[in-house]
């Protein structure tokens, strides 16, 4: 019998889609599937002797008035991925409303230049001397020339603090889609994790012009061609969201998420996997690495809302628990596998058909 775990967490064995997938089209030619076994070898080591500046720390720049949640699901993501500590970036004006909302995560006033706009400059300065090992920014920010400037300096590479790793998303990505050649130069490695209109965005702006990239929502071909492109012209991991999502490396790598759930469909869900992400690039993952991961767990956790909930009705709020009991599952089975090669058993697990 396979391996099980927690209820909702049942294991997926390599190459044997789930229920949701065993009618579904084949999946492409020339990208990785993705399941337990591969995301178990990409968990990073927890040292029993670390501490909360061992395990990582995530600079978050997201959330306004309007859009307060995203930068609160961002936050609550990146803990129950593992990430040590997180910083959330406000701008000042909003710094008494977010320093109430969160618990764990401490907060950090960004200046303005107008009420609820940051300052790019100065605000940059402050950002660049924080400490931290990744940054996410865009959940929910304001959509303004201030964001723009602020992420077009973000992206741009001026010194050793400008190395660390940034997940760009929302509103992020948007403000690039209006930058020409914002990939070009030296620029800190990134993940991009566009929805297909944002994708879309980005390929028709930035100088490119219109670009036909076939159905970017059903055809998992030319999802995965499309955003092999990409990666290659943006050199950067790009994450193309949705049923089956797409993980693509600039080097040509490429992985697919063997999910299909519409419970995910649902406003915050993004924002959560966003920060889970930035939460494992802050633990030392390398981009496609965390990109992977990041997906998977966040795809474990939606199939298990939704086996308690149905198709509808899971809430984003709920997922970033359902990434830490996912983890869990993954951990262990890591761990018996280490534990079964020093006794000279290879991979095999109680359970394992071989």
């Amino acid at each position: 019998m396979p391996e099980r775990g927690p209820v909702g967490f049942g294991r997926r064995d390599a190459g044997g889609p789930g229920p949701e997938t065993a009618a579904s089209a084949p999946f492409p030619a020339g990208a990785t599937k993705l399941d337990d076994d591969i995301a178990a070898g990409l968990i990073p080591e927890r040292k029993v002797r670390g501490h909360k500046g061992s395990f990582g720390k995530l600079l978050v720049i997201a959330g306004s008035l309007d859009y307060a949640g995203a930068a609160l699901l961002v936050c609550r993501a990146a803990g129950r991925t593992g990430v040590g500590l997180v910083t959330l970036a406000v701008p000042e004006s909003l710094q008494p409303l977010f320093a109430a909302k969160v618990i764990e995560a401490t907060t950090m006033a960004l200046p303005e230049d107008d009420v609820e706009e940051v300052d790019p400059e100065p605000a940059l300065a402050r950002i660049l001397d924080h400490e931290h090992d990744a940054i996410v920014v865009g959940p929910g920010l304001r959509p303004g020339l201030a964001t723009t400037d602020l992420v077009r300096s973000l992206l741009t590479v001026s010194g050793e603090a400008d190395v660390v790793p940034i997940v760009l998303d929302a509103e992020a990505l948007r403000s690039m889609a209006t930058i020409d050649g914002w990939w070009e130069g030296d620029r800190r490695p990134a993940v991009l994790t566009p929805h297909a209109g944002e994708f879309a965005r980005l390929r028709a702006g930035s100088g490119e012009g219109q670009v036909d990239d076939g159905d970017v929502n059903d055809d998992d071909e030319a999802r995965l061609a499309a955003a092999l492109d990409a990666a290659a012209t943006w050199r950067s991991v790009v994450v193309l969201k949705g049923a089956r999502t797409i993980i693509a490396a600039p080097d040509g790598a490429a992985a697919i998420a063997p999910f299909e759930n519409p419970a995910l469909a649902t406003g915050g869900t993004g924002d959560v996997l966003s920060g889970a992400i930035g939460s494992l690039l802050a633990q030392g993952l390398d981009p496609f690495a965390a990109a992977r991961l990041g997906v998977y767990l966040h795809g474990l956790s939606g199939d298990a809302g939704r086996e308690r909930f149905g198709d509808a009705g899971l809430l984003a709020s709920d997922v970033p628990d359902g990434i830490a009991l996912a983890r869990k599952r993954l951990a262990a089975m890591a761990e018996r596998r280490s534990a079964n090669k020093r006794l000279g058993f290879g991979a095999v697990m109680p359970g394992d058909v071989r």
